[in-house]
């Protein structure tokens, strides 16, 4: 089966804006809350998801 470019750019763009919510929440949280830790690393991982796919998304429109 072929992968669906459209597909992938629809999902980079959705896993940015998932990110930027993640990433929005660990910030209003207090660093003593707990979660806090667990939300910043789920931002991280997210984030490293996302510039693979960024990557993924650039090279099959090369």
């Amino acid at each position: 089966m072929a992968i669906d470019d459209s597909a992938l750019s629809s999902l980079s763009t959705s896993l940015d804006d998932l990110t930027g919510r993640i990433g929005a929440l660990a910030a209003r949280a207090d660093a003593d809350e707990p979660g806090a830790v667990d939300l910043l690393e789920v931002e991280r991982q997210l984030l490293t998801a996302s510039r693979r796919l960024q990557k993924l998304v650039r090279q099959r429109h090369l």
